[in-house]
């Protein structure tokens, strides 16, 4: 990767934890306040060649970076590096015959609807499953925190296709 490549990913995490600060933490849809966490789109958008060591490191300071924000001490950087960490896995189950071209990145656009749908909506299930079972530490309510996980994840799924079609037009 060159230079500009780096600035591109430091704009990156900048933008998207603003917008998920400043506005997305104001969102708050239903009795369990389920809040979309648009942050992930950080790892998500990561280039294909990122090593995995780099994956977890970016993937721990982003959610760090919220969780002090956010006032949620360990939740958001322990989801999202359980989340960089099944990236590579994820991105292995989904690979195309000749594997990833050089230089793309798994974005919508690029690699098609379905792909994507697929690529994002399995990494954000495990990372809210991550987050609301830290959050529960237990399974007293076991129900609550499965509804959460399942429509915190379809709501942050449609705001990141939606980001997607907006940011990373052709």
């Amino acid at each position: 990767m060159d230079i500009r490549a780096y600035g591109r990913i430091m704009l990156m995490f900048l933008i998207v934890v603003l917008l998920q600060v400043m506005i997305v933490n104001n969102i708050n849809v239903g009795v369990w306040g389920i809040t979309p966490m648009l942050y992930t789109l950080f790892i998500l958008a990561l280039p294909f060649e990122t090593p995995k060591w780099v994956l977890l490191v970016l993937g721990f300071f982003v959610g760090f970076v919220v969780d002090v924000f956010c006032d949620t001490p360990g939740l958001n950087s322990g989801a999202s590096t359980v989340m960089a960490f099944a990236r590579p896995w994820v991105l292995g189950l989904l690979a195309p015959r000749d594997g990833y071209e050089n230089g793309t990145r798994p974005y919508l656009m690029h690699m098609g609807f379905l792909w994507y749908i697929y690529y994002s909506g399995l990494l954000v299930l495990i990372h809210h499953a991550a987050y609301f079972m830290l959050d529960a530490f237990g399974f007293d309510h076991f129900f609550k925190t499965l509804s959460q996980i399942v429509l915190t994840a379809l709501f942050t799924e449609v705001l990141l296709v939606f980001s997607q079609y907006i940011a990373f037009r052709k």
